[in-house]
């Protein structure tokens, strides 16, 4: 019984990820944009407990607040959104005020 190779290791934890089932969703959550002027984004609760959605909406908000649809760094911070979203469990939608090619064109 010699070393055991380095990449036998992730096998246990692939192994644990795949034993996991898909969690249902504990809420449901609505990001609207408000418009050109700041603040431009509000976090709606749609449905799910409030000890999760208002960590979720501060977190959120601190990532949105001062950055239109329009901006470069907001596709970086919406997928942090999403991803967020994802670790909690919520249903995420996008209320952008029309759809995302129309506003890049605007811009």
């Amino acid at each position: 019984m010699g070393a055991v190779p380095v990449g036998c290791r992730a096998v246990p934890e692939e192994a644990e990820e795949q034993l996991e089932e898909p969690q249902p969703p504990v809420g449901e959550v609505r990001v609207v944009y408000l418009g050109p002027v700041a603040p431009h984004w509000e976090v709606h609760a749609v449905t799910g407990p409030a000890e999760v959605i208002d960590p979720f909406r501060d977190r959120t908000l601190a990532r949105l607040t001062l950055l239109p649809p329009h901006d470069p760094q907001f596709r970086r911070n919406r997928e942090r959104v999403v991803r967020d979203a994802e670790r909690e469990r919520l249903d995420l939608g996008w209320d952008l005020g029309a759809p995302e090619e129309d506003s890049t064109a605007e811009g």
